[in-house]
């Protein structure tokens, strides 16, 4: 399974460099920029070995080329919208980082912190054209006409709700508080919707029929909500070796997690007071990160996180074997094995 993995990420890999040619002919600044997030060089723009630069889960692109194999017994179809899927999630991370002050991902520095603001901002809205440019191989490889329209223009749907998710979640960053409903149709678009994209448009773009993709879209989708919520547990609860970053830094960054919006739900008198003087406060010291996780635990809140992610993966299994009926056994049973190890990852 390794080795299969490895092999994906190469390809992977190939496809992806080859769109930053075109970039590396306007400006090898830009193109050296990319690579560096893509973690392929160094901050002087120098060649990394392959393997030595955490370069990401790549669920998504997996997905994608999953749900494929699993309706047409070959993923070669899904190979461009895989790649473009993942630059995709890219550029959202590098905007993403530049709007949260985050001067970490996937152990190294972030690119906004190494070259300013403006240089990482080029460097998303470049890597968002790349994608787009990407997801066009489709053509190539033999995906129908229709198939590739309908697929490009959920891209950009799904790409504008993923903005819009940032949008709001910036939004309850600037202390508005979320109820659980509110969190969940932020996660909804912010991270499910391109999972939900990813397995949806890999199916299509694998001929299948429109029950079939809509039940693997949901399933997702399913897998998106469980997946975000686990990124919530490690953003307090995860070690800077797990995650990359410091521990307990969402609560740092007054984030409305799915854990503090839990608390707030669950907290009363004395208790409740002491939650929101600190959430009052314009900066969150290391005393309070302490009194802030003190809470979580007397109000057993990581308990209660990790039953709503077994709760999403439970619900990705029953539509995975709803879908199962008319996919390819091998593929699915990877699929399966996805679901079990999202569900206990701990980075």
């Amino acid at each position: 399974m390794q080795q299969g993995l490895q092999t994906i990420d190469v390809m992977l890999d190939e496809i992806m460099y080859a769109s930053t040619v075109e970039a590396e002919r306007q400006s090898p600044t830009l193109a050296g920029m990319i690579r560096y997030h893509m973690g392929w060089v160094d901050d002087d723009f120098a060649p990394i070995p392959a393997g030595t630069i955490d370069q990401g889960k790549r669920i998504r692109p997996r997905l994608a080329l999953l749900t494929c194999r699993a309706v047409a017994g070959d993923d070669q179809p899904a190979r461009h919208l895989a790649a473009a899927i993942e630059l995709l999630h890219n550029f959202t991370l590098v905007h993403d980082d530049i709007q949260d002050e985050s001067h970490y991902r996937r152990h190294r520095q972030t690119v906004w912190s190494i070259w300013g603001t403006a240089q990482a901002i080029n460097t998303g809205d470049a890597m968002y054209a790349a994608s787009r440019r990407t997801l066009l191989g489709m053509a190539a490889a033999g995906v129908a006409a229709p198939q590739v329209l309908a697929i490009s223009d959920e891209f950009d749907r799904v790409a504008m709700e993923i903005v819009a998710g940032q949008v709001t979640d910036l939004e309850f960053e600037g202390g508005r508080e979320a109820s659980h409903d509110d969190y969940l149709g932020m996660i909804g678009m912010k991270t499910a919707a391109i999972v939900e994209f990813a397995a949806w448009a890999g199916a299509t773009s694998g001929g299948a029929d429109s029950d079939v993709a809509d039940t693997l879209g949901r399933f997702g989708r399913s897998l998106g909500l469980g997946f975000q919520i686990r990124d919530d547990i490690l953003g307090i609860w995860g070690t800077q070796a797990e995650t990359g970053k410091p521990a307990a830094d969402d609560i740092r960054r007054r984030k409305q997690s799915l854990p503090v919006i839990l608390l707030r739900e669950a907290v009363a008198g004395d208790d409740r007071e002491s939650l929101e003087s600190i959430f009052r406060k314009p900066e969150i010291d290391e005393t309070d990160v302490e009194r802030m996780l003190a809470l979580l635990d007397a109000y057993q809140i990581r308990q209660t996180s990790e039953a709503h992610v077994t709760h999403h993966h439970d619900r990705a299994a029953r539509l995975l074997d709803d879908a199962s009926r008319h996919c390819r056994p091998e593929p699915v049973a990877e699929l399966r094995s996805l679901v079990d190890a999202l569900a206990l990852r701990t980075y």
